[in-house]
């Protein structure tokens, strides 16, 4: 192989970049890396659906392996670099050290969520920006109907049906609709629930819902909600939380269970081992208008790791999208193509086709080529982009099955909350290991108790002495 190209990450700036040197190198003229710490790309605008169950969350991912014929895929976490050496520094899955020496990398080893210091939050707050928190919501919610349907009092009850999401971007404004529409849907097997209705939230610092999008398309996605009986409090911050309460900006206490953190993300946060320039304000990684890390030879950076000029404005990064980092992969690819041959870059132009927020079954809005959709139509639209770029036949014939089944037969209110979590093989039965612990807890309280009566019984005989000998 003459050449060593590293991808970093396999998000979906990191796999487009990969499928498309596939197709760009001739065969056998290098040797493509891609360094992931997960087999699959996520697709993440699915996640809602795969926490509210309108399908498997199995099919919300892409296997790298399947869409990889020619790229060497090292599951492991990027550590580090030293582009000096021009060596990207992995742990495997094993946890082995390892050098990967390259002459072209690319960054995209994309974000986490953004959290604050906010009193509780880390302790107890619920993110969704992978499918284990997808998972998770989904598992909570359904434990939470499962708890509250056993509570005779109401007011006890209220807090297991009190739902409180922080952010009203994508994540949030669509997990809240599609969570909001699977409790609803679910109300009708637990009688005691159904009875006093469930409650959900909407928590926004700004003074609107999705700014990316446009305000008129925000109106309706609010009324929208406001219809369904959620709560929205915009230019509201949150101050604190418990295991049973969330307290927002003015002292307003909220009795709840489930509180889902969507508000926004920052930079993974290898980016600052890397040893690359980065932007102050955002954390990013400095790149020119082709993609480039500007004063670094061989290295290139895109998605949200990387503070891409929007070509509309380019004071600005382009806007932490799945369609962005797509177009960024395949432009990257097309560059370091271009590098290998001693041929000049080009640079960055995409203007993104449309925005889409999906409100639930049947609801959407929608803003594509300049008209803008609401309702079903919006709905179809959101549903047929992903089923589109959601990568290999496969893969979009499982979307189509599962949103049929769904459309047909309802959500599954299965709670499968142990699931890949078993037990020793020799550990008892749940429900007797239970009856056993509980017996030795009344058997610690009756030795305890036994011990509490002797020793004020030799306190009371000490006293009945001492009164004696005064005598």
């Amino acid at each position: 192989m003459a050449w060593n190209v590293v991808i970093a990450g396999g998000g979906f700036g990191g796999l487009e970049a990969a499928r498309r040197l596939e197709r760009r190198l001739p065969h056998h003229s290098a040797r493509v890396t891609l360094v992931s710490d997960q087999n699959y790309m996520l697709y993440t605008p699915l996640l809602p659906g795969a926490a509210a169950g309108t399908l498997e969350p199995r099919h919300a991912v892409v296997p790298l392996r399947e869409q990889l014929q020619r790229t060497d895929l090292r599951l492991g976490s990027v550590t580090g670099a030293d582009p000096a050496a021009r060596i990207l520094r992995i742990t495997t899955a094993d946890g082995r050290d390892q050098e990967l020496p390259y002459d072209q990398l690319v960054v995209a080893v994309g974000s986490v969520s953004r959290t604050l210091p906010i009193p509780g939050l880390a302790e107890h707050a619920l993110g969704m920006k992978t499918l284990p928190e997808a998972i998770a919501l989904r598992n909570r919610l359904l434990q939470s109907l499962e708890i509250a349907e056993g509570i005779d009092d109401p007011r006890d009850r209220a807090s297991w049906l009190t739902f409180v999401f922080v952010g009203a971007g994508y994540a949030g404004l669509e997990g809240l609709a599609e969570l909001q529409d699977f409790a609803t849907d679910l109300l009708d097997h637990y009688p005691r629930c159904r009875t006093q209705g469930v409650r959900f939230v909407l928590v926004e610092a700004r003074d609107r819902v999705m700014p990316e999008i446009p305000e008129s398309l925000a109106r309706f996605a609010v009324a929208q909600l406001l219809e369904r009986g959620i709560e929205i409090r915009t230019s509201t911050t949150l101050e604190a939380m418990t295991d049973t309460t969330a307290t927002l900006a003015g002292g307003e206490v909220l009795p709840t269970r489930m509180v889902v953190w969507t508000a926004g993300v920052k930079p993974s946060p290898v980016v600052a081992r890397l040893g690359l320039p980065l932007d102050e304000r955002s954390g990013r990684i400095v790149v020119d208008r082709s993609l480039r890390v500007p004063g670094v030879q061989g290295v290139w950076a895109i998605g949200d790791a990387a503070h891409v000029p929007d070509p509309k404005d380019l004071a600005r990064p382009t806007p932490p999208t799945a369609q962005h980092a797509i177009r960024q992969g395949r432009k990257v690819a097309d560059n370091v193509a271009a590098a290998l041959a001693d041929r000049p870059a080009r640079i960055f132009r995409y203007r993104t086709l449309g925005v889409f927020v999906d409100l639930g079954r049947g609801k959407a809005v929608a803003s594509t080529m300049g008209l803008r959709w609401q309702g079903a139509p919006a709905w179809f639209i959101a549903r047929s982009y992903h089923l589109m770029s959601m990568p290999g036949l496969k893969r979009r014939v499982r979307l189509v099955a599962d949103w049929t089944v769904d459309l047909f037969f309802g959500r599954d209110g299965s709670e499968l909350g142990r699931l890949g979590h078993p037990g020793r093989l020799d550990t008892p039965d749940r429900l007797a290991l239970e009856q056993r612990e509980a017996d030795e807890a009344r058997a610690a309280a009756d030795d305890r108790a036994t011990a509490g009566d002797r020793a004020a019984g030799g306190d009371r005989a000490a006293a009945a002495d001492a009164v004696d000998a005064s005598r």
